[in-house]
């Protein structure tokens, strides 16, 4: 006891004391005697060297080679050994006594000496377990050294007495040393460090929530920690304690109890998403897979940090509150877009256009808002899901805009440019990331934007027509067939300087809205032509009025891909129209009926009547037989580009 009480006395000095590395001598250390025999053998027996009992691992042989210069030759006692934490040398005296007393059954060791060993093993185990629980202590790296070689030894011994039966041996036996002294400790150890983590140190205390900072001290302290096993611990234990797998192993149980404690009860969206952070991003990546961490420890035994239930009841919260938030960001993005179109409003031009900016401010909200979901939650479909979302304020948006086309404000053409690049941006983001949703979502959402579209569309497009409606009335009348191009010269100047009237309106978006004035030129230079106005009598007239739809054909077609339209197929309608106009013959009329038919499916009987009635020569029974043939050749599938569809005529059956 007196020994006991000295080695506290002594414990302070020793923490910061740096021991000269001692080599252990195996071969002089004598190992216990075999288990008890009949006295005629025991006089045969030589005591067994412990050299030939236990192999020297590795990382002692390297303690030969250490920095720090051998010991003079000086023999110590126990108590000597400890004071200079020379613990392996201090356990190897302790054998030495133990086979002392109870090897070759010697039945002369008194009580008292008896009582002196177990006082003096206790005292070991006591500067043992000071050791280990002092190993993050840089100075105390030697120390764990002889530590660990003592518990080898130890681990040793216990298997020798193992093969000595039980009342043989010392009360003591086994020791089990690892098992109860070593891996306990440190778990203890683990738990102390992370329970008392400094959170200044780590820059935790600048967080705005208690639970945050503790997450985040625990957090860079099992990181902290992690690096200092792999750094100094490592080089200390032998191969077979793996202890870089150990500690991880305890740090991430540690740190996963306390997660879960932290999150049994209800908590605040800002802790629940900076959980969900450490979880998913801070944890896997910033410590597990630190450089120098990764090929230390193998993650994916590890388990999770959180149990699926605890996990998926914080998953939930945080999206629901995601959803929210979103859901509100487009509220006010909306309502603050469409309070503005006030009387007098006006939009923002950059460089001459107007700049949408709306989706500008709404897109990169939404985008963010699905990376950063899909990072916590790693789930692409259920982070693309908050797109959705937008789907309803679309519609409400489009609401504002029928309002707003039946005002008579002096500023809404410069709202529906703005618009119409909102609404190309928005198409242009949904079309880019369509590949996230099901067909049905994607169409739904196409067919919302193309709505807001033709709102704008066709308050333009209106009033543009209605603009060219003095040159539409001349088309296919005397007057166009006696001075063919002045009529269609009129018409292509009057769309040029209407293009250039939506010079402010971004290129795309005046491209596409072109595009369709393009295909509604079209479109009523055909109905025009199938009034009926003008009738062609004879072949002469028949063919020289096909010429002249040749002719526009290719001027209103030259000025709209000269604005940017690039609807190709329609510069291929008056072209097969004039063919039918100029052929005289019945069955080559039926061919290229026949033809057009299965061009242009959306053809109707109406169209082809009203076309073969403006050749005036042409027979009743004629008429029949083709319109026969247009029913035959009729083709049953869909065209991609409907275009009669759009030609009104007047119904007239024959």
């Amino acid at each position: 006891m007196k020994n006991l009480i000295t080695s506290k006395k002594n414990s302070k000095s020793e923490a910061v004391f740096r021991p000269e590395v001692v080599d252990v001598d195996f071969e002089a250390i004598e190992c216990i005697a075999d288990s008890p025999e009949d006295p005629e053998e025991k006089s045969q027996k030589s005591k067994i060297k412990i050299a030939n009992k236990i192999k020297l691992p590795d990382f002692m042989k390297r303690q030969k080679n250490s920095k720090y210069p051998e010991a003079p030759s000086v023999s110590l006692d126990f108590n000597g050994n400890l004071e200079q934490n020379r613990l392996a040398d201090a356990q190897q005296l302790l054998v030495k006594a133990e086979e002392r007393l109870f090897g070759s059954n010697n039945l002369g060791r008194t009580e008292d000496e008896e009582d002196k060993l177990l006082r003096d093993s206790e005292i070991f185990r006591e500067r043992l377990k000071f050791a280990i629980l002092d190993s993050f202590n840089e100075e105390n790296q030697e120390t764990l050294k002889s530590a660990l070689i003592s518990i080898l030894q130890e681990e040793a011994q216990d298997r020798r007495w193992a093969e000595v039966s039980e009342n043989q041996r010392p009360i003591w036996r086994p020791t089990e040393c690892r098992q109860k002294i070593h891996d306990p400790l440190l778990k203890t150890l683990v738990e102390t460090r992370l329970k008392n983590a400094d959170g200044q140190e780590n820059k935790a205390d600048k967080l705005s929530t208690s639970l945050k900072r503790e997450v985040c001290r625990t957090g860079k302290q099992v990181q902290k920690d992690l690096l200092i096993v792999v750094r100094n611990l490592k080089e200390c234990y032998p191969a077979d304690f793996d202890i870089c797998r150990t500690y991880a192993q305890l740090y991430h149980q540690t740190f996963s109890a306390r997660l879960q404690e932290l999150t049994r009860s209800s908590i605040e969206f800002e802790d629940c998403a900076y959980i969900l952070s450490w979880i998913k991003i801070y944890y896997p990546k910033d410590v597990l897979k630190h450089k120098e961490l990764e090929q230390h420890i193998n993650s994916s035994l590890l388990g999770p940090l959180l149990p699926e239930e605890h996990l998926k009841r914080l998953e939930d919260q945080y999206f629901s509150c995601k959803e929210n938030e979103v859901r509100n960001w487009l509220s006010n993005a909306f309502d603050k877009e469409v309070d503005k179109w006030s009387d007098g409003f006006e939009p923002e031009l950059i460089e001459g256009c107007y700049f949408g900016n709306l989706a500008v401010d709404v897109l990169p909200l939404i985008e963010g808002t699905v990376k950063e979901v899909n990072a916590l939650l790693e789930c692409e479909s259920k982070s693309w899901s908050l797109l959705c979302l937008l789907d309803s304020s679309l519609l409400s948006y489009g609401t504002s805009l029928k309002e707003l086309v039946k005002r008579k404000q002096e500023n809404i053409p410069k709202i529906l440019r703005d618009s119409l690049v909102n609404i190309y941006v928005f198409k242009n983001y949904v079309q880019k990331v369509e590949n996230f949703f099901s067909e049905d979502t994607r169409t739904t959402r196409m067919s919302i934007l193309m709505d807001l579209r033709n709102i704008c569309h066709t308050y333009f497009l209106s009033r543009i027509h209605k603009e060219l409606k003095p040159v539409y009335r001349k088309l296919w009348t005397q007057t166009w067939f006696a001075g063919n191009s002045e009529v269609v010269e009129e018409l292509v100047k009057a769309i040029e300087k209407i293009s250039n009237d939506f010079k402010d309106l971004k290129p795309a978006c005046r491209e596409e809205l072109l595009a369709e004035l393009h295909v509604e030129v079209m479109v009523e230079y055909v109905r025009r032509m199938m009034k009926r106005k003008l009738k062609l009598k004879d072949k002469e007239k028949q063919e020289a009025a096909a010429e002249f739809m040749s002719q526009d054909s290719n001027e209103i077609c030259s000025v709209f891909v000269k604005l940017g339209s690039k609807e190709d197929w329609l510069s291929k309608i008056l072209p097969k129209l004039s063919e039918i106009l100029k052929l005289q013959d019945p069955g080559s009329l039926q061919i290229e009926i026949a033809t057009l038919a299965r061009d242009y499916p959306d053809i109707s009987e109406q169209h082809v009547l009203a076309l073969l009635n403006l050749k005036a020569n042409i027979s009743s029974s004629d008429l029949r037989r083709i319109k026969g043939c247009l029913t035959d050749n009729r083709s049953p599938q869909e065209s991609s580009t409907a275009f009669f569809s759009k030609v009104l005529v007047k119904r007239k059956i024959i």
